[in-house]
């Protein structure tokens, strides 16, 4: 976080330091209260800039969570969750049948989302778990301002190169 504010603009007023910081610490504890309440396990931000630029994504990866319909046979579930994305498409992770989504989501000032987003997840069962266990993987990126979608997509486009390196581990 020091880092974060040491790299405020040039002339950024000293009195107002303690304020960005307080600002930016509300803004992280937000962001770690919604990876928990989305059952999240573990929660990327990048906080460096790049080309003097801070990348407006985040990417979280799930607990394992339960079958969502009670449902032990994972092609059914797979194809739930694909009848109900607005843009969806099977996927593989590491040789297991996955199903990626994307969703291209609305700014919200009234429940305090400022700009409008994208999230992609891609969600994959547990080999052989009993019951059935899933986990998800959600990458969500602000839509920039002033700023053709092709960032947007190139960001998208990481996250999804990003899944094609995973991998199971057995521990």
């Amino acid at each position: 976080m020091r880092t974060s504010v040491s790299q405020l603009p040039a002339g950024f007023p000293k009195d107002d330091i303690p304020k960005a910081r307080m600002q930016l610490l509300k803004e992280l504890k937000q962001a770690v209260r919604k990876a928990r309440d989305s059952d999240g396990l573990t929660l990327y931000l990048p906080v460096e800039r790049v080309h003097g630029m801070l990348i407006p994504a985040s990417f979280i990866a799930s607990e394992p969570l339960t079958s969502p319909t009670g449902n032990t046979k994972h092609e059914s579930v797979l194809v739930d969750l694909a009848r109900d994305a607005e843009t969806a498409s099977a996927r593989e992770l590491d040789g297991t049948a996955a199903v990626r989504t994307l969703r291209k989501l609305a700014a919200d000032p009234e429940r305090g989302v400022e700009a409008p987003s994208w999230r992609v997840q891609y969600t994959v069962p547990i080999p052989h778990s009993v019951p059935a266990k899933w986990l998800t993987f959600s990458f969500s990126t602000l839509v920039v301002p002033n700023m053709d979608t092709e960032f947007t997509e190139t960001l998208v486009e990481l996250f999804d190169a990003v899944m094609t390196t995973f991998r199971w581990s057995h521990t």
